[in-house]
């Protein structure tokens, strides 16, 4: 298989899988080792086993860091500080780009970036949204929903001390109706908290509340 074809094959897909090779009369273990002796010059990155990426600058698109979340860990979506800084909510830079899975947690150093991967229950996979990115998509937690995942992964989350040490912003955009009702479905004390806490932020920031 020579590289030429591989491009052409590729085209404009940001991401691929080795099965994305294997179609016909192919063998595995000889597109397994082309791919790895491609990887070793610097032609392609491997994110994952399977996983893939154009190097510089070979790639027609430059894949984005959600994106590339999504296809490591297919169970997963975009969230936490990640989407809070993505909807403008937090002033920080995130250095990793943090996501929640039905899956094992894991955090994974790749060419493309740094990756984390917290562990959520499967009833509380919800309150996500397909992105557009440009060219490219990606699932992504709502704001409300964000939010909510911080404060039920992070100890201490639901407390006026840590919300405000979040520096929330932009909390105009920020729908209070919404972030109650999906806080329901935690239906735990420590959620309850957080909804009355962040309530108070945000009146407190933009005066009485007007949902959008």
């Amino acid at each position: 298989m020579e590289f030429e074809t591989v491009l052409k094959i590729i085209d404009t897909d940001p991401v691929f899988e080795t099965s994305l090779f294997l179609s016909g009369n192919t063998n595995p273990k000889i597109v397994r080792l082309q791919l790895s002796r491609w990887v070793r010059s610097g032609r392609i990155f491997q994110l994952r086993r399977g996983l893939y990426t154009l190097a510089p600058p070979f790639q027609k698109i430059k894949p984005h860091p959600f994106l590339v979340a999504n296809r490591l860990q297919k169970a997963s979506y975009v969230s936490l500080q990640s989407a809070l800084a993505y909807y403008g909510l937090i002033p920080e830079i995130v250095n990793s780009t943090v996501n929640v899975t039905t899956r094992r947690p894991e955090r994974l150093e790749t060419p493309l970036g740094n990756f984390e991967f917290r562990h959520i229950k499967p009833d509380l996979f919800f309150g996500y949204q397909m992105i557009d990115l440009g060219r490219q998509q990606a699932l992504v937690a709502k704001p409300e929903k964000a939010l909510l995942d911080l404060v039920y992964l992070h100890p201490g989350g639901e407390s006026t001390s840590y919300l405000k040490e979040l520096r929330l912003q932009n909390l105009e955009y920020f729908n209070l109706n919404t972030f109650k009702e999906l806080s329901e479905v935690f239906d735990s004390p420590k959620m309850h908290t957080a909804v009355k806490n962040v309530t108070c932020l945000v009146q407190s920031e933009i005066g009485e509340y007007t949902p959008l």
